[in-house]
């Protein structure tokens, strides 16, 4: 029996890919983990960001 590699959908970018991080139930890949880590405060795409973590703690305090 062969294994498949678990493919997992980014609650960053809505993709599913294969590599990246979890944090709790949530996972980002490793294209927005990276984005995310280079990103200033100042920058606009920075709110957003924001917004996209915190579905993770939403519904794990569901």
């Amino acid at each position: 029996m062969s294994e498949e590699a678990a493919v997992n959908v980014c609650i960053i970018c809505d993709r599913e890919k294969e590599e990246g991080i979890r944090i709790i139930d949530g996972f980002i890949c490793d294209t927005c983990e990276a984005e995310m880590v280079q990103t200033d405060v100042q920058d606009a795409k920075y709110p957003f960001f924001i917004h996209q973590l915190r579905r993770i703690w939403l519904q794990n305090n569901a």
